[in-house]
């Protein structure tokens, strides 16, 4: 395939990048070339998709497959308008986080209730926005498309340090915080698997919209595995949302955060998504045991980041809990 990437120099767009040109495709990512290198093997053009004419650099192109990740509706329109073609495969990276209901557990990405789209475009602010600017973006886009809403991504070269605290918590062993309980709903996929898929999708012209997350798994599992991923010899002790929220412990991602906690009954359906239609439609997981290796292994390798509670922090949240106990 002749394939452009939308994109293509951060983490999933750079993974889709080299697993295509790992596969003999011919890949042109066209970006400003800001959030780091592309792909060896991959060709780049330098665009600028906040103006008018930012795709100019690229009339005259003929592609087999484009590939856009963007989460500007202005953008996606502009690029839509450019070079969307009925000859083209168009892959749009959408996101979970266009869903309305997040309580509701099992829930499939044709049935379930999306929210508002945005009317102009928005920062990256809070799940509200961003999905609702996601959802205006797949409108653009339309149902003749491959609309692949990612769940949690993780794996080496991940920004956002979210799935990467934990093999790197684990890896220092010891009492280790764990928020809520151990049955509590996990869902990711990791990055190789995702672009993998997209690149498939894009060979077989796949269209329809679908979620790309792995299987659900319990915290427990997760945590267990991905201690014996990295030889690690640690204890959990399961804290309830109470007590972590009285703490100033944070959910989801970010400093002083316990990464992939999503406090229950309001997020039950976030991380539990029936996502057997992508895996019928070629999307596969590889161990978790793998991707928590990996991921440390590039943290150690690289620097990469971890964000979530310092060590510091989580031992005073620890020292609380215990001293409350013993009240």
């Amino acid at each position: 395939m002749r394939l452009l990437i939308l994109g293509g120099s951060q983490f999933l767009g750079r993974a889709i990048a080299a697993h295509a040109c790992a596969a003999g495709h011919d890949v042109t990512c066209a970006s400003r070339g800001l959030a780091g290198p592309i792909a060896a093997g991959a060709r780049f053009v330098r665009i600028d998709r906040n103006v008018a004419d930012g795709l100019a650099p690229l009339t005259g192109e003929d592609f087999d497959a484009v590939v856009d990740v963007s989460r500007h509706p202005g953008q996606v329109r502009r690029a839509v308008a450019a070079l969307k073609r009925p000859t083209v495969h168009w892959t749009f990276v959408s996101t979970v986080s266009v869903y309305a209901d997040n309580r509701t557990p099992g829930q499939r990405a044709d049935t379930a209730p999306l929210r508002e789209p945005a009317a102009h475009d928005v920062e990256q602010s809070t799940e509200a926005t961003y999905g609702a600017a996601k959802v205006a973006c797949e409108k653009a886009v339309g149902d003749d498309a491959f609309i692949c809403r990612a769940g949690l991504i993780a794996g080496p070269e991940d920004p956002t340090g979210r799935f990467a605290y934990w093999p790197a918590r684990l890896a220092r062993g010891g009492e280790v915080l764990a928020p809520g309980t151990p049955d509590d709903a996990v869902q990711f996929v990791d990055v190789r698997d995702l672009a993998r898929w997209i690149v498939h999708a894009a060979a077989v012209r796949l269209t329809g919209t679908y979620d790309g997350i792995g299987p659900i798994l319990t915290r427990g599992e997760l945590l267990a595995a991905c201690a014996s991923a990295v030889g690690s010899s640690s204890t959990f002790t399961w804290v309830d949302r109470t007590f972590l929220e009285a703490h100033d412990v944070k959910r989801w991602a970010g400093p002083r955060s316990l990464p992939l906690w999503l406090p229950l009954p309001d997020f039950a359906g976030f991380m539990t998504r029936e996502t057997s239609p992508a895996r019928d439609a070629g999307l596969t997981s590889r161990p978790l045991a793998v991707t928590a290796r990996d991921t440390l292994d590039w943290l150690r390798t690289s620097n990469g980041p971890v964000v979530g509670l310092s060590a510091d922090e989580e031992q005073a949240v620890l020292a609380a809990w215990h001293a409350a106990k013993a009240t």
